[in-house]
């Protein structure tokens, strides 16, 4: 049996923006102190991380695959995180 690549079994997901609050919450300046914003940039999987060219922290939360990574690599106080509000996130489709 093969197994679609994985940008292919991710389109089928479902994403359901919550329009009126970030589950995601960063504090920049800690973040980008700390070097938190290089590390979230390097191993968000759902690439919701990004620098802008004046090296600011980007966040796109509306992409987040709710994983949880972000957390493992963010120090103390520089990323807080929840899983979305009931009805929203990310709905998987594919196993």
């Amino acid at each position: 049996m093969r197994i679609a690549p994985l940008p292919q079994r991710l389109a089928v997901n479902r994403f359901v923006t919550d329009e009126e609050e970030s589950h995601i919450v960063v504090d920049a300046e800690r973040a980008r102190a700390t070097g938190t914003a290089r590390r979230l940039v390097a191993v968000c999987p759902a690439g919701v991380y990004s620098l802008a060219p004046d090296g600011s922290l980007e966040v796109e939360y509306a992409a987040c695959l709710e994983c949880g990574t972000c957390l493992a690599v963010a120090d103390p106080g520089a990323l807080a995180w929840r899983y979305p509000r009931g009805g929203f996130g990310v709905q998987y489709r594919d196993g």
